[in-house]
Order: C-alpha cells, then structure tokens, then sequence
C-alpha cells in the first residue's frame, strides 16, 4: 500500500472489502435477472407506470438543475425529485467558489491578479488529485468552466463579488465568489434558467428507491420513489440522470470505503447526503471507482462542523495574507497548500482547533466589513486592538503568536518562506497595524471524490466498461474528476459542467 493510499485509508484491501460488501447486500439485485437466488432479493417490473416524463433528474443541487435547463431547452419534458423538504441540497450551502480562468467580467484581469490559463487549471487539478484524476474528464472541465459561468451570469442573471481568490492548492487567482457568499447564488441562477427553459416544479420529498432496468443488455426503463402519497413508479421516455451528491452523512458507508473517516468527524453537508443512490445505480450494473477518497474540510467550525460564511475566511484570506496558528500560536503548515494536506497537518497539531488571523486592510480582497462585523456579533470572529488581546480570546500564548507574525512578515518581505515553502505573491500583505481578527477551524467531512464512473458524454459506465442506456449522472454522485482529493472551488464548475453535458445529451435520446 502506498503512503497515498495509507494516509486516506485508500488501498486495495479496503477498497474491496467495500465493495464486495455492497454487492453482495441482498436488496441489490439486477430487476427480474437472478444470479444467486439465495443471496439476491429479485424485484419484478411494475405492471404499469403511475406517470412519465421524458428525463428524470434525481437531485436539485448545481447538477440537476444544469441538467434541467439544458435538456428543457431541448424541448424535453422534465421531473425533477429531491428526497429533502428544501431543494438544492449540498449546493444551496457550500461555499460560493466557482474556479474558472477567464470570464465575461475579466475580474482577475481587471484586478489585476497575475496569469492564468485552461492549461494551468487542468495541470493544477491533476496533481491536486496525486493524477488518479481520469485525464479526459478534467480537461472537460477547464475548458468549459468558463463558459458555463458566463452562462450563469448571462442567463441566470448572477451576482458576483467584485473578487477573486487563490485557494490551497492552486497556482492562480481563480475562485470567483458569489454575492452572498454561498452556494445559493448559482442555485437560483439555475433555477432562474431552468424555468425560464419551461421546467415547471421540483417533487420535494420524493426519493428515489429503485432503478428499473430489465436485464443487463436493456436501457433503464423508470424508477421506484416514495413520496408523500405513497409509492410511485415513473416511466422514463427518454433518460435518466443522476444528480443526487455523496455519502458524506452515510457512517456506514463512510466507514466501509475509508475506516479513517470515523464518527469522531462532523461533516458540512446537510442530512439528505446519503449516497443510497449510488448502491441503487451498482444495483443495475454500474461501476464505481474511488469511494475510499474522502475530503475534510480544513476549516470547519470547531464546534458544529458546518461550513458557514466564516468558516470561509481561512481558505481565502491566505492569498491576501492572512495566516493559520495552531493552539501554541504557531503556524504549522503552508496556508496555501491543499485541503487534505491542512486537515492531516491539523489533526497532527495536537489541539482540538487551529486558527486564521488577519487584518483590516484583507477584508475588501474577501468579503464585506459588514459581513465581518456580523460574525463578531455571532461569536464565529474575533477582533481586537492588539495581538496580545486577539491571543487572550483565541486561547493561545501571547508572545507566541506575536513571534509568529513577526516571523512571517519577514518571510514575506524576503519572499521566501523557509518553514513551510509557501509560495508569496505581490497581493499578500503583512500583518502590521490593527485591528486584528481571527476565526477558529478544525476538520470535518466535506466531499467525496468517488462515485459512479462516466464517460466524457456524462453516460453511466457498467462493469463491463460499457455505457448503461438512458442512465447519465453528474456531480459528486460520479468519480474520476478530482483524483483522491478535490481542489477547494472545483466542485461547483465540476456539477454544473457536467449536469449541463448530461441534460444536452439526455435529451438526444430517442424515446
């Protein structure tokens, strides 16, 4: 086993044992085609359909309102479902960054944030994701990352902040950031699109509890869901597309692929990120791949693990400056390095938090003041006139800390950072005068980078290496794109690209 694969509980071993666990639980069984008719509980076709539309979207995140209005630009007839009483699921509250190297407003060329490019993008998801990325998948989304933005703003009428961001991982300023800072912002664009295209409704409280396909040679035929007024089967005409997101909120499941990510951990996603999507889509034959990769989010709130608007602040104010302190008040890994590698290096500090301390002059390249001021009155920010007085409330020894600074304001004036080889760039500023903020941060389960395996096309892959007829999914519910650890702000290009090559070609189908 590989350090790699040690470090994320990734090997071979556990991989399999998962799996094999999966296949072989009895309510998993291809409909109507008996294998082991001991171990495999063998559902039956209905004998009728309840309704039907041309494409059903499973899911109302980034990808499944993608899928949505492509495919009703098409003139598809669309069902869209979420199990959740609210739609928009992980995507209504992640974070609002949106990687892409060029776009309409040119905001890093305007603000002149140095060089960027496609190449650059793909190159930096690649190692970001130690090259176990499928290489055709993320060239896909460099290339349209910026045009799916553009469309979004467009289209969708969205409002960017006037910023962008270098975020751990990367090698540019690319992480552009919505109004409110939330993922909210590209859900109502979506949304906005998808209504506009003629989608009527989402079916909230509707979940998915089968995929009915015939055999292993014939196309998925509908779906099983339990709703409000009981069970219903709905016909697919023309395709299926999966857009439900990951397990992150699934212990179980979590524990089966990567034992390392135990219950000790929160996560940041809502309740409905369960994965049972993904055990119903192998049910029918569909490969997996990478289910052992598993983020944490560095920079959590301590205490609940969620990831609000502060929780924020540690990943973007390093490329203004900003810096990260361990409970001794002393940095202890390079503030632009990956998710996986901050998490591994705060868990390794030997306290319970580890913490972001800016300054005044940070906030505009970031947020709003106002913003701020809102996370003093809520207890998430701190803020004083001195060093001495931000280590008195962050918990950390005085002189410490302010040694830390000093040192670090040295290494930035010198442009070499000898401790942990952090890459300086002419917008970082030094902490010199007040006031002073910090936030509190400490890991929690964010997103996984494994899923189903798909094709350039976004078509479900079958274990036998050939597409599943009229089945296409999109998102965090596939794998392959982001290799064993996701670059922060790749997600929402990742869902929304490939929701909208899943709607364009679902509506292709033939019914």
């Amino acid at each position: 086993m590989s350090d790699q694969n040690a470090a994320s509980g990734c090997g071979r071993r556990s991989f399999m044992k998962g799996a094999l666990a999966i296949a072989a639980a009895p309510a998993f069984a291809l409909n109507g085609f008996r294998g082991d008719a001991e171990a495999a509980a063998v559902r039956m076709l209905p004998k009728q359909w309840d309704e039907e539309a041309d494409i059903v979207i499973v899911g109302s995140g980034f990808a499944g309102l993608s899928a949505a209005a492509e495919a009703a630009s098409r003139g598809s007839s669309i069902m869209i479902i979420e199990k959740m009483p609210i739609y928009g699921g992980n995507s209504r509250i992640n974070g609002g960054g949106y990687n892409a190297w060029t776009d309409m407003l040119k905001l890093r060329e305007t603000l002149k944030r140095g060089e960027d490019s496609a190449d650059l993008h793909y190159q930096d998801t690649l190692k970001g994701g130690d090259y176990y990325n499928m290489p055709e998948l993320v060239r896909i989304l460099v290339d349209n990352a910026p045009v799916a933005l553009d469309w979004m703003l467009k289209e969708g009428d969205l409002k960017l902040k006037n910023v962008i961001i270098r975020i751990g991982g990367h090698s540019a300023y690319r992480d552009h950031v919505t109004l409110d800072g939330t993922g909210r912002g590209y859900v109502d664009a979506l949304k906005k699109i998808a209504e506009r295209n003629g989608v009527k409704k989402i079916r909230l409280r509707t979940k998915l509890t089968w995929i009915w396909r015939k055999d292993p040679a014939s196309p998925v035929l509908g779906i099983e869901v339990d709703t409000p007024r009981g069970t219903r089967n709905i016909r697919v005409k023309k395709a299926l597309v999966l857009t439900s997101g990951g397990f992150s909120r699934d212990l179980q499941m979590r524990k089966m692929f990567n034992p390392n990510i135990s219950d000790a951990y929160n996560s940041t996603n809502q309740p409905g990120a369960t994965g049972e999507v993904i055990r119903y889509a192998q049910a029918i034959g569909a490969d997996v791949l990478q289910l052992c990769f598993i983020q944490l989010y560095p920079t959590a709130d301590p205490d609940s693990g969620t990831l609000d608007k502060y929780a924020l602040y540690p990943s973007r104010m390093p490329s203004y400056g900003g810096i990260f302190v361990d409970y001794k008040g002393k940095r202890f890994v390079s503030e632009l390095e990956r998710r996986d590698v901050v998490s591994r290096a705060e868990i390794n500090s030997g306290g319970k938090r580890a913490f972001t301390v800016f300054t005044d002059k940070m906030i505009p390249n970031v947020t709003t003041p106002e913003e701020v001021q809102n996370g003093i009155a809520a207890g998430r920010v701190w803020k004083a006139s001195t060093l001495a007085d931000l280590a008195r409330q962050m918990g950390v020894p005085a002189t410490a800390l302010e040694e830390t600074i000093a040192r670090h304001n040295q290494f930035l004036k010198e442009g070499k950072d000898p401790q942990f080889n952090k890459p300086f760039t002419p917008q970082m500023q030094a902490i010199g005068e007040g006031p002073y903020y910090s936030v509190a941060q400490w890991p929690s389960v964010h997103h996984c980078m494994g899923g189903l395996r798909i094709n350039p096309q976004a078509q479900v892959i079958d274990i036998w290496g050939q597409p599943i007829p009229r089945l296409y999914a999109a998102g965090e519910v596939t794998g392959g794109v982001h290799g064993s650890n996701r670059l922060g702000a790749n997600a929402s290009p990742d869902a929304i690209v490939f929701g909208r090559i899943a709607g364009a070609n679902a509506a292709r189908e033939k019914e």
